[in-house]
């Protein structure tokens, strides 16, 4: 048994259904954040792993989901584009159920990929500027704009108000509660 195997099950009993949950943030299903998931895992833990703690591990995870998500949106656009060059219908998506989380999870879907990956690193994950501009290869400013276009999106999605300053989004008004949804 190598050094790291106990750490990966440890990471995988205690911090497994929450990894799935920040990954349904990104993802349209829960299937699909599952295999974000596992793909980050075995990335993460089958090269040589130098982690030393659960909370080390999981960060380390927690990016390789993001990373993992904007690859698979890159590669499912070409398999559509290819798609439509031999006339299929692209997929439609099903709508979610309606509770809050569900408006949640349906409105982060209409963002672009960087864009979601820009406001879940942002202020889910609160990753600096810096770090989630060097994870998925863009300039800081890239950043900024990505993560102020989401919000200002999600805005007009869920009928709210946020700002964005350099460290947090403050929530200022909500045009409907959350009881209307």
């Amino acid at each position: 048994m190598s050094r790291w195997e106990p750490l990966l099950e440890q990471m995988v009993e205690e911090r497994y259904s929450q990894l799935v949950a920040r990954a349904m943030l990104l993802c349209s299903s829960r299937s699909d954040a599952e295999d974000v998931v596992q793909e980050a895992l075995l990335s993460t833990f089958s090269g040589r792993a130098r982690f030393t703690t659960v909370a080390e591990a999981e960060q380390y995870v927690r990016r390789a989901i993001v990373s993992r998500f904007i690859d698979g949106t890159r590669r499912r656009g070409r398999e559509r584009a290819l798609a439509n060059q031999v006339g299929h219908a692209p997929l439609v998506a099903v709508p979610p159920s309606g509770g809050v989380a569900d408006r949640l999870e349906a409105a982060l879907a209409q963002l672009s990929p960087r864009q979601r990956a820009c406001v879940v690193l942002r202020y889910l994950d609160d990753v600096p500027v810096r770090e989630t501009a060097a994870l998925l290869g863009v300039s800081d400013g890239a950043v900024k704009r990505y993560t102020a276009d989401g919000i200002r999106m999600l805005n007009d999605l869920l009928g709210t108000q946020a700002t964005v300053n350099d460290h947090t989004v403050q929530v200022l008004t909500s045009q409907r509660s959350v009881h209307d949804a």
